[in-house]
């Protein structure tokens, strides 16, 4: 329901919309309810779509498919993103370590679930960026994985 206040020579009208079907609107003006018809076909109002930027996060589910980088970069380089906003609940992996792909490097509680994040690529730990119990968001880099 649509409420309404309209001033029309000096008097206020308070007007509620209570349904409109087709081209027939029920309204209510100061308490009294009327149906009007209406020269064209109406459509009710959608709820309007939230729309959000894409963040894509280096890993993936699937972590047995290695991504593709750019010529000049060395093969195995790279950050690990955390695909959702969260806490780190563990780290399992030191600076220095050297994982393989899809080895398990820490684990992110998102929406109350536990989610382990994955190496997406093989190399050397070269730095760990968050610690235990550190809040982050979608998108921020958890680990670089150098070669």
């Amino acid at each position: 329901m649509k409420k309404y206040k309209f001033t029309i020579n000096g008097n206020v009208y308070d007007v509620n919309i209570q349904n409109i079907e087709d081209n027939i609107a029920e309204v209510e003006v100061n308490g009294t309810s009327y149906s009007v018809a209406v020269d064209k076909t109406m459509q009710t109002s959608k709820t309007p779509k939230l729309v959000r930027s894409v963040s894509v996060p280096s890993t993936d589910s699937a972590p047995s498919i290695a991504k593709t980088a750019s010529p000049t970069a060395s093969k195995g380089a790279g950050t690990v993103k955390s695909p959702l906003p969260g806490v780190i609940l563990d780290i399992f992996v030191k600076e220095g370590d050297i994982v393989t792909m899809g080895q398990k490097l820490l684990m992110l509680e998102a929406m109350k679930m536990e989610n382990n994040i994955s190496a997406d690529k093989e190399g050397k730990i070269v730095s760990i960026k968050v610690n235990k119990n550190d809040t982050v968001m979608e998108g921020d880099v958890l680990i670089v994985i150098g070669e």
